[in-house]
């Protein structure tokens, strides 16, 4: 997931081919679906949805960037929804932040924040004060830890800001999947 290649080995070859991709996946929180419906959940509640979850290893889940937890809605709550923000809208804060990776790493640097390194994030004090307490206290691993920072960095250039600062940083950590005893 992380080389952007994958080698398939047989007995007279190895061919490596190139493998970037975006993955996007999406799970029940529990086998059934229906945690925290008291009228439908099983009996085995909350333990069910623990083993169901711990099905994903640590190294697997310590690579997603970005988790939400999406709760049940009813079909009057769709219909009473606020509009979002436009599609143009979104799209232009996108192609703006893209040019600001561009034009901070350069052509020798990562094509992208997703390839940066930790150190290449730069951050207020407040920033990386907050990464470095989250790192403690959500026992993030080195990955996670750099996953975070990279994720504030495109929080930051969607928000067309020139440095990390905390809140960036807050909102990413908000996008860390956290199980628990288990290090993100």
């Amino acid at each position: 997931m992380e080389s952007g290649r994958t080698t398939v080995a047989r007995a007279a070859a190895h061919i490596t081919y190139p493998a970037r991709f975006q993955l996007v996946a999406a799970m029940n929180p529990y086998r059934c679906g229906y945690l925290g419906d008291a009228a439908r959940e099983c009996g085995r509640a909350p333990r069910c949805a623990e083993d169901y979850q711990n099905r994903i290893s640590g190294p697997v889940l310590d690579r997603i960037d970005l988790t939400i937890e999406v709760q049940p809605v009813s079909a009057a709550e769709l219909a009473r929804a606020p509009a979002g923000e436009p599609g143009e809208a979104v799209a232009a804060r996108v192609t703006a932040a893209r040019a600001a990776q561009r034009t901070r790493y350069g052509e020798d640097g990562p094509a992208s924040n997703a390839e940066a390194d930790s150190s290449d994030v730069r951050m207020t004090a407040e920033a990386h004060a907050l990464a470095e307490q989250a790192m403690d206290k959500l026992r993030l691993s080195p990955r996670g830890y750099t996953r975070v920072l990279r994720v504030a960095r495109s929080i930051a250039d969607l928000a067309a800001a020139t440095i990390v600062q905390r809140p960036h940083v807050a909102e990413a950590l908000a996008f860390r999947h956290r199980l628990p005893g288990r290090r993100t």
